[in-house]
């Protein structure tokens, strides 16, 4: 058996997994030989492994098996233990000197009460040379409490730092781990550079974005977060981040025939029930039906790549950062670079003044990359200042997306009623209420701004109440049937425009409206 000493050297990670390839060098006597490559993660997928390299050699096979370690003692969990018990000990002691303390208190304060009666016959300088030794040793002794406190605090500290470093050695330092056998055959004597790849889950990747806006456009930078707990730590290495789905098995999708019957389903399952049991007793078949042929056996299945659609499907792509990350097994996020954009955007402000009197700057951007951005969070900023964060869905080329940017305090929105009536109900007559709204829109900033205002007219749902547009000026540059009215407006610096608009609601006696504002 030869012993091949492997390093991580490239980790291809997924949304769901990750493909970690080990390499290493051998020297090979002439003839078959068995290589032993350990140890490898527990959790790694089996039907995933895969041995490539350069070498004259004829890789005949690769076994997988469990292993079981022997239970020595890892020194440095060994080292943490003992220092542990060290620090138990010494906070015995001081638990023990605090104990000795709390008994010389109790014996000062009995020999200053015992001592009170004789003192008071002495002399005053006899007196004061008491109380002053005795507040001495009060001193002394609490200064050594304090003391022994703040050291009992670092000894805690220590402690639960050795205990959270205990855990993470325990947690990786388990008895169990895989190892594999690749059966060689050579055909003279040669040192082989060995590849091994194989498969494990609990690794994963996701994107987060910054958007940031200049007077140049707008800015996106990609991130990769990478995280893992698979039982080994990844230095720094060849990393790739991939948006294909590896799956343990794949299945071309097929539909079966859709039956309908007038036959109520319970009334379907028992005539299925007799007519099973006809055929099972012996009773000849009915005329149309025939017995079920026994099933034909499969042909086993050839094992699958399972990353082989990674390298050559055109669903998925394969990103490798500009700076590579250490990885290790905690499942803490680390997040590297992927790429940065420069994006075509039209910037402008969308108000609902009736909703909240706030512009929200929105730009309308279009991916002109090559690039599919996955979903993920995105940090906002305007030049250095940050102002927020949204949540980006996923952004194939050439797609033009709306993103809001934040809100500009220097669009100042006001909506005002200027004018309600509403007449009483009298004998034949209908209920009428007008209502109208003016709204100013006022460019406070030293650029010309474009502004989409929108508001919105009552939709009624029964013949007995009418909506009239008594009034609106300027017209909308647009709306729809749900009542949306739509305005554009461009602002110089410092320049405001205002619109107003409004409506009647009428109703037939005896109805009563709901919905209309107070």
């Amino acid at each position: 058996m030869i012993t091949l000493d492997t390093v991580i050297t490239a980790v291809t990670v997924y949304p769901d997994r990750a493909r970690v390839t080990r390499s290493g060098k051998v020297d090979i006597p002439e003839g078959e030989h068995r290589i032993r490559v350990a140890p490898l993660p527990l959790r790694l997928l089996r039907d995933s492994i895969r041995v490539a390299g350069q070498g004259d050699v004829t890789v005949l096979g690769v076994d997988i098996g469990t292993e079981r370690q022997p239970d020595t003692a890892d020194e440095q969990v060994a080292e943490l233990e003992g220092r542990i018990r060290e620090l138990e000990a010494a906070m015995s002691a001081l638990a023990d000197t605090d104990r000795a303390a709390e008994a010389r208190i109790v014996f000062l304060e009995r020999l200053a009460r015992r001592s009170a009666e004789t003192l008071a016959k002495a002399d005053s300088e006899r007196v004061t040379e008491f109380v002053d030794g005795l507040e001495a040793q009060y001193e002394t002794v609490h200064t050594a409490r304090r003391e022994r406190e703040a050291l009992r605090q670092e000894h805690i500290r220590e402690q639960q730092a050795i205990q959270r470093r205990l855990g993470d050695l325990r947690g990786k330092n388990r008895n169990d781990t895989q190892v594999a056998v690749i059966t060689v055959e050579a055909a003279r004597p040669v040192t082989v550079d060995l590849d091994i790849t194989y498969v494990v889950p609990e690794a994963s990747w996701s994107s987060s974005y910054d958007l940031r806006l200049a007077d140049t456009g707008l800015t996106l930078r990609w991130f990769g977060l990478v995280r893992q707990r698979t039982g080994e730590d990844w230095p720094e290495c060849k990393l790739q981040l991939s948006t294909a789905r590896p799956a343990n098995a794949l299945d071309v999708p097929e539909l079966d025939a859709w039956f309908i019957t007038s036959i109520a389903p319970e009334q379907h399952r028992m005539a299925r029930k007799r007519s099973s049991e006809m055929v099972a007793g012996g009773a000849p078949v009915a005329f149309g039906a025939a017995p079920a042929a026994p099933a034909a056996a499969r042909p086993p299945v050839p094992v699958r790549e399972s990353v082989a659609t990674v390298e050559h499907s055109v669903t998925a792509a394969t990103y490798s950062p500009q700076r590579t990350v250490a990885v290790p097994s905690d499942n803490t996020e680390h997040r590297t670079v992927i790429t940065a954009l420069d994006l075509e955007a039209r910037l402008d402000y969308v108000t609902a003044p009736v909703q909240s009197p706030e512009a929200v700057l929105r730009a309308t951007a279009r991916n002109t990359s090559d690039h599919t951005l996955p979903s993920g969070r995105a940090a906002l900023f305007h030049e250095a200042e940050f102002v927020g964060a949204t949540d980006l869905e996923t952004w194939a080329p050439g797609e033009e997306r709306e993103l809001a940017l934040g809100v500009d305090d220097r669009i100042r929105i006001e909506r005002e009623l200027v004018r309600r009536n509403a007449t009483k109900v009298t004998l034949g007559t209908a209920r009428r209420t007008e209502v109208e709204y003016t709204i100013t829109v006022a460019n406070h900033s030293a650029r010309p701004a474009t502004v989409t205002i929108l508001d919105r007219l009552p939709i009624t749902r029964d013949a007995a109440i009418t909506v009239r547009e008594t009034v609106t000026k300027p017209q909308p540059a647009d709306r729809n049937d749900l009542g949306i009215l739509t305005w554009k407006s461009t602002l110089d610096p410092q320049a405001q425009t205002t619109i107003t608009f409004g409506y009647r609601v009428e109703a037939a006696k005896g109805v009563t409206i709901f919905g209309l504002p107070d």
